[in-house]
């Protein structure tokens, strides 16, 4: 026991180094390369204060680098790790191993609520606008699925997976038709952010996902013991006196407000909250106060990396970073069908 818990503490320190690692030398690419030497100088200065006797850098390296590129990339490791805790607590709740965000509609319900604000009722609540209709979007997304999926008060995960595919291409339907009807410049913005992107990253939209990722993380890591009872099922949850219903729909609400949270800002990006957690389960098993937080470090990895082959794959053009991780997540299941 002593040597398993040594094992995911220096698990957890090497991810977390890669990951401090990752952030410094991802701020170098793009259509204008930085180099490493100059991330690090620019960093150390708007940090600490840190100021050299004679500055390597220009201006536009420094708006590039701290303006830019920073709230970019931190962006990218939140939504990276939100994403993935989600779809950890979505596959323990349903039972289901291919359970996502994605797959049981409440990513395409948010998208729903936001395309609805965007194009059709406005700002009317500020800067919080866009995240409410989108969490709204989400829950009733959610909601409409575990109605429809629900017999005689059971879940079944065949049933509901099948069920969260339908419900996704219906909202879906409804968000394309509200593009179509409405005005088409905006609708042609908005199709970037349908498709996935972190280019809307400010830095004073850092805090809400920040906030409602390490709230998320928190109340999450609380449920761990109940989401253990229900992977091993729902005799075992009730064996132990777990209100399993209640736990559900507990988790069903953290993960809708996330996913409401994060797609308002970096729109509809799939497949990150399915691999992430086999590849974690892979490495620390299956106990969710050790996945979690693994699946957090190892989300944010992947997200800033593929978020980097984003803007310079096709530079000085940003490619959506949904159609990325769509293309990655395909041929991952593909390549682990064929293995299983």
């Amino acid at each position: 026991m002593r040597s398993a818990s040594s094992r995911h503490r220096l698990l957890l320190l090497g991810l977390f180094g890669l990951l401090l690692v990752s952030c410094v030398v991802s701020l170098g690419f793009g259509s204008a390369p930085v180099p490493v030497e100059v991330v690090w100088r620019v960093l150390l200065f708007k940090v600490f204060g840190i100021t050299p006797d004679t500055p390597a850098w220009s201006t536009g390296q420094e708006h590039i680098v701290w303006l830019i590129r920073v709230p970019r990339m931190l962006l990218a490791a939140l939504v990276g790790g939100g994403l993935a805790m989600i779809g950890a607590v979505l596959q323990a709740v349903t039972r289901n191993p291919l359970a996502d965000p994605h797959l049981l509609g409440v990513t395409s319900g948010a998208t729903l609520g936001a395309v609805l604000v965007v194009l059709h009722i406005g700002e009317l609540l500020g800067v919080l606008t866009l995240p409410l209709a989108a969490f709204i979007g989400a829950l009733c997304s959610m909601l409409l699925v575990l109605a429809i999926a629900s017999r005689h008060g059971r879940l079944d995960s065949d049933r509901l997976l099948l069920c969260g595919v339908a419900v996704a291409f219906v909202m879906m339907a409804a968000a394309n038709l509200l593009l179509f009807l409405g005005d088409h410049r905006a609708s042609s913005a908005v199709m970037f952010w349908m498709l996935g992107g972190l280019g809307l990253a400010r830095w004073e939209l850092l805090p809400i996902p920040a906030i409602s990722v390490l709230l998320g993380l928190a109340l999450l890591l609380g449920m761990a013991r109940s989401l253990n009872a229900l992977m091993a099922g729902e005799q075992t949850a009730v064996t132990l006196g777990l209100n399993a219903r209640k736990v559900r729909l507990l988790a069903f609400l953290i993960c809708s407000l996330l996913t409401g949270v994060l797609v308002a800002i970096s729109g509809s990006i799939g497949f990150v909250g399915l691999m992430v957690p086999h590849i974690a389960r892979r490495l620390v098993g299956a106990e969710h106060s050790r996945l979690l937080p693994v699946c957090l470090l190892l989300g944010s990895l992947f997200l800033i990396w593929v978020d980097v082959a984003a803007r310079t794959l096709i530079s000085p053009e940003d490619l959506p970073i949904g159609i990325a991780t769509a293309a990655i997540g395909g041929l991952f299941f593909i390549g682990l069908m064929r293995r299983r």
